[in-house]
């Protein structure tokens, strides 16, 4: 499959909701959360006035000048925070298009680019079985915390 990473624009910024409302794990058999979960407080800190802050970075993967994933990291308190200097990473692509590695590429440019930038490490977290789990580990984040339900983990940029 034939596919561009580039940075996401910031006229592009909308497209952050239905990626946010991608990432979200829902488990097969189980009611699909509604598309409006994204306006609760603990997930609009993944998106309100995302490029204001200098944290603030997004790349995206384009198909035939669609964009089909992004990922996109902020210093934020969200569900993968682990301490004011270390921003948390969010990704999603389509369902169409996971499993071609497109996830694992896209993930690994916002590594460089935060390497690039200082940054010393960057944060998730994940559900214990999410599907994404495998890639993560694959990638080098580490698990650091758990709860019930999710892994912390981070990526040590060295």
């Amino acid at each position: 499959m034939k596919y561009t990473i580039r940075e996401l624009e910031s006229a592009e910024y909308p497209l952050l909701e239905i990626f946010l409302y991608e990432a979200l794990f829902q488990r097969k058999g189980q009611t699909q959360l509604p598309r409006s979960i994204i306006n609760e407080p603990e997930l609009q800190v993944y998106l309100k006035n995302f490029g204001e802050r200098p944290d603030d970075f997004s790349l995206c993967a384009e198909v035939d000048q669609k964009v089909i994933g992004i990922v996109w990291v902020r210093n934020i308190a969200g569900y993968g925070s682990v301490d004011a200097a270390t921003p948390e990473c969010a990704i999603s692509l389509l369902k169409e298009y996971r499993g071609y590695g497109i996830g694992t590429e896209l993930l690994q440019k916002m590594l460089q680019l935060l390497k690039e930038k200082g940054y010393k490490q960057v944060s998730l977290a994940v559900q214990k079985d999410n599907y994404a789990l495998n890639m993560y580990q694959k990638v080098g984040f580490q698990i650091i915390d758990e709860n019930d339900e999710e892994y912390l983990m981070i990526y040590l940029l060295k």
